[in-house]
């Protein structure tokens, strides 16, 4: 709780430390307010039994003014924390982000358990918040706490007992709050697919498919059970948490009754005042609020200090070398550029890339030459390793074991950002950026995205430029239902600005296209590919760079200069489709079926 409380300060402080000072003092002030009032009531008993009534209306004034801070001066310190707060969630939300995409690969945001965690961060930003209130109302408890202490023991030392009495509350809000952490974790897996189902159930875009299938009672059903299973959890550890609580109260219920009795058993003996009676039974009940407040603020706390050290945890794994980096972090030094042209090409030598915690690699002893200024074709079945050895090209992953060099030189050495500037990447599950059309395009060279000649020619490239006649403000034409005045595109439209946008860097080292047109027919598809080859035969005059076509359709792959095969996570054959095709293996056998198919 200590931990928690100083990273919460520290993060606080550095939001606006001016605030966070006026916040702390206004909370002490309000702290000292009950147990003062508190007194100035027993005097105010005093005096009038006594008949003294012009003490007792100035006690009463007093008393007022007490009960008016303890009610305004905590609102006053909301105010200036309040800001501070909504800061330290944006921060939260910020290190999120970049712990989710600010790493060099992929291999952590792909891994269930890095998502696990990642996920119940996204739960509990808010907490961050929430922990800096309950600092300051903690602060507050103890000059509260303090100053009863003091007033208890001017009636009766012994009532000092009372305070103590609530050590066995605060371990058990311990427990309480460590049971309920731990069936969160257990639940966060169900509260991913929960989430996943609802996203399903309500999103635009899956509904057409949800009606036509008649899937809504099945998402429903699953999200149900997944819900269920995760709520039988929560109530299984309330259950034992109400039991902790219980006893942890019980003991300070008993202290809180036998005080009580003393303070009267006294009076009436004639050791004190009816004052002390009064003043006894409002500290006491004061200490009983404290209490609770003190087993509240406890568990918040410790939910804000288990939110941190996950963020902690979170980013250890991040970091280069730490448990969740694995290959990925490996190659991120800030070592020497990209090339600025190859003039041999880029080469895979005894490559291998196991993911962690698999049993096997998904790809294995891959020795596979690019030649500079060529054409590649990369086919297989489904599942065979295709996708994988275009993220290793990318450099998304690295490899397990072996090397990728270009020009003869290891690319371990050039770190993967400086690599990716001189890359290009068309993917079949594209990203709809929901921006400008111009910029939804022009981010794939991020120095020219607001160019239109750039805009427009990467377009022409990609053989989309009619897309922006289309479109009501052409280039600036605001897109998705996310924005006000926003234009909805079809899947092609969102496609064909994909497409432009891997076409924007004129002359890049590697462009990699991995099925980017699975969703066209196969002839047109071909039309593209042929244009595509032709803008790969310019890029090679002009950089020497290759251009790597992921297709499941043979038709279009046969236009390479070079078909690379991949099966069983290796590749099986490399050669031309002439010299593929008379040895009769896999590739001739795949294209033989897929010719009939189209026949």
């Amino acid at each position: 709780m200590l931990s928690a409380t100083a990273g919460l300060l520290r993060l606080s402080w550095r939001q606006d430390a001016r605030k966070l000072l006026v916040a702390l003092v206004l909370m002490a002030a309000n702290a000292a307010a009950a147990p003062l009032a508190a007194l100035w009531l027993g005097r105010l008993t005093d005096d009038a039994v006594a008949g003294r009534s012009g003490a007792a209306a100035l006690d009463g004034a007093v008393v007022a003014l007490w009960a008016l801070g303890a009610l305004t001066l905590a609102h006053f310190a909301h105010i200036a924390y309040f800001e501070i707060s909504e800061l330290n969630v944006l921060t939260m939300d910020r290190r999120l982000i970049e712990l989710t995409h600010g790493t060099a690969g992929l291999e952590q945001i792909e891994n269930p358990r890095f998502a696990d965690a990642l996920t119940l961060l996204r739960q509990e930003t808010q907490r961050i918040g929430e922990g800096l209130q309950a600092v300051l109302a903690g602060s507050s408890l103890a000059v509260s706490m303090v100053l009863t202490g003091v007033l208890l023991a001017s009636v009766n030392p012994w009532l000092l007992v009372l305070p103590v009495l609530a050590l066995p509350s605060l371990y058990a809000a311990r427990r309480v709050a460590a049971t309920l952490d731990a069936a969160r974790e257990r639940n966060a897996a169900d509260t991913r697919a929960n989430l996943h189902m609802v996203r399903l159930a309500t999103g635009a875009a899956t509904a057409k498919e949800l009606r036509t299938l008649r899937l809504s009672g099945q998402i429903r059903e699953r999200r149900r059970i997944a819900w269920e299973r995760a709520g039988r959890r929560m109530a299984r550890a309330h259950g034992r948490a109400a039991l902790w609580q219980t006893a942890g109260q019980s003991v300070f219920a008993c202290g809180y009754a036998a005080g009580l009795l003393l303070v009267v058993r006294t009076v009436i003996a004639g050791h004190g005042s009816v004052g002390d009676v009064v003043l006894s039974i409002v500290l006491a009940a004061q200490v009983n609020q404290q209490v609770g407040a003190a087993v509240s603020l406890f568990q918040q706390l410790q939910r804000s200090g288990r939110t941190l050290e996950r963020l902690a945890e979170v980013r250890a794994a991040a970091a280069p070398g730490g448990a969740g980096a694995g290959a990925t972090a490996a190659g991120a030094p800030a070592g020497r550029p990209a090339p600025a042209r190859l003039t041999g090409g880029i080469e895979l030598r005894d490559v291998s890339l196991c993911y962690p915690g698999a049993e096997r690699p998904v790809l294995s002893g891959v020795n596979l030459t690019l030649p500079a200024g060529r054409t590649i074709a990369v086919v297989g079945e489904n599942g065979a390793g295709k996708t994988t050895l275009v993220k290793l090209l990318c450099r998304l992953y690295e490899p397990t074991t072996g090397a990728i060099l270009a020009d003869g030189r290891d690319l371990a050495g050039t770190s993967p950002e400086q690599w990716r500037e001189r890359i290009t990447v068309g993917f079949q599950d594209f990203v709809r950026y929901e921006f400008d059309a111009r910029e939804t395009v022009g981010v794939g060279d991020l120095p020219r995205a607001t160019e239109d000649a750039a805009v427009l020619a990467a377009l022409e490239r990609a053989r989309m430029a009619d897309v922006v006649g289309r479109l009501p403000a052409g280039l600036s034409t605001r897109l998705g239902r996310s924005r006000a005045g926003g234009v909805e595109l079809s899947g092609g439209q969102w496609q064909q600005l994909a497409l432009g946008r891997a076409m924007m860097r004129e002359a890049p080292l590697l462009l990699v296209l991995d099925e980017p047109t699975a969703a066209l027919d196969a002839e047109a598809e071909y039309r593209l590919f042929e244009q595509y080859a032709r803008n790969a035969a310019r890029v090679g005059r002009e950089s020497g760079g290759i251009t790597v076509l992921v297709s499941h359709r043979f038709s279009t792959a046969r236009m390479a200069d070079l078909i690379v095969v991949v099966a069983d996570g290796g590749i099986q054959d490399v050669g031309s489709h002439e010299e593929l095709t008379a040895r009769g293996g896999l590739y001739a056998e795949l294209y033989g079926v897929q010719s009939a198919a189209y026949r």
